[in-house]
C-alpha cells in the first residue's frame, strides 16, 4: 500500500482515516493544518503547517516518501489579510483566489491539481476507508414508511437543488415542505434552526416527523468534501423532532458507525441510503 499523506483539518473524518491506517497497516503522514486538525493527531507521524504554507507541507510529503495524499476535515475559508503563505502558497495564491469566487468546489479541484501536479495521487476519504460510505438501504434497525418517503424525495430534490449553486449539500423536509436548507453555517447548525420552528410544521419527540437528507454537489470532485453524517448528526435530528435521515447510497460519509446506528435504533430514527 503506497503511503500516506494525510492533509487533516477538524473533525473525526481524519482521525478516523489515521486509525484506520494504522489497524490495517498502511503508512500515513500527516500533515495537521493549524487551528483545524485535532490534537489527536499528534500520535501520528506528521508536521503542522499553516492552510497557506503549501511549500511546506508539499516538501514534508516528499521527505517522508508520500505517494499518495488524501484531503479529509473541515476547515472554514480563511481571512485572506491573516494568511501567512510561503513562496509557494504565494504562487498558488492567485488561483486560489480565483476558483474560490467560484464556490467551494472549485476551490477545492484546484488544490487537488496543484498537489498533482506536484506529482501526488490524490484519493478520496472513501477510497482510503471503503467501509466509510453509506450503503444503499437501511442502516439500523428502522426502516422509513411509505408517508416519509415523500419527505425523503423532497429533501433530496432541495440538497442537489442548492448543490448545483454550490451552496450547501443538506435540506429539511416534512410533510412535503421545506424547512430548511444547508449553507456555510453546515449541518448541525441548520438542524438546531429546525428545532427552534414552531412545532406546528416539524415533528416532535412523541410525533417524530420529516427526514433530512444530504447529497453531492452536481459534478462535484467526489475525493474531497463528501458529506457526512455521524453520532451528532442523529443527536441533533432526534433533538429537531425528525423521523430519519436519508442521503445518497455510494457519496455519503458515515463517522462512527457502530455508534451511529446505535443512536439511530434508540432514538426510532431511520437512516436510509438512497440510489
Amino acid at each position: 500500500m503506497a503511503k500516506l499523506g494525510l492533509i487533516a483539518g477538524a473533525g473525526a473524518l481524519p482521525i478516523s482515516l489515521a486509525v484506520h491506517c494504522r489497524t490495517v497497516g498502511r503508512p500515513v503522514f500527516v500533515v495537521r493544518l493549524r487551528g483545524f486538525a485535532g490534537a489527536e493527531l499528534t500520535a501520528f507521524d506528521g508536521v503542522e503547517a499553516g492552510v497557506a504554507e503549501l511549500g511546506k507541507g508539499l516538501s514534508a510529503l516528499r521527505r517522508a516518501g508520500c505517494d499518495a495524499v488524501c484531503f479529509a476535515g473541515k476547515v472554514d475559508r480563511p481571512h485572506l489579510p491573516a494568511l501567512k503563505p510561503d513562496l509557494r502558497g504565494l504562487a498558488a495564491l492567485p488561483g486560489a483566489i480565483a476558483a474560490a469566487r467560484k464556490g467551494d468546489d472549485s476551490l477545492l479541484s484546484f488544490l487537488i491539481r496543484e498537489f498533482e501536479r506536484e506529482g501526488f495521487r490524490v484519493e478520496g476519504a472513501h477510497e482510503v476507508m471503503q467501509s466509510l460510505t453509506l450503503p444503499e438501504g437501511p442502516l439500523g434497525r428502522h426502516t422509513p414508511a411509505a408517508i416519509h418517503l415523500v419527505d425523503v424525495a423532497r429533501a433530496l430534490e432541495a440538497a442537489r437543488a442548492i448543490g448545483g449553486l454550490d451552496i450547501g449539500q443538506a435540506a429539511v423536509a416534512c410533510d412535503g415542505l421545506v424547512l430548511a436548507l444547508e449553507a456555510q453555517e453546515g449541518t448541525d447548525a441548520m438542524l438546531q434552526r429546525v428545532a427552534s420552528l414552531p412545532a406546528t410544521i416539524r415533528g416532535s419527540a412523541d410525533r417524530p416527523r420529516g427526514v433530512l437528507a444530504k447529497a453531492t454537489k452536481p459534478g462535484q470532485e467526489l475525493r474531497v468534501d463528501l458529506p457526512t453524517i455521524g453520532p451528532e448528526t442523529v443527536r441533533r435530528a432526534a433533538q429537531a423532532g425528525l423521523a430519519g435521515i436519508a442521503g445518497e447510497s455510494g457519496r455519503i460519509l458515515v463517522l462512527d458507525r457502530g455508534e451511529t446506528i446505535r443512536l439511530a435504533d434508540a432514538a426510532g430514527l431511520f437512516v436510509v441510503g438512497v440510489a
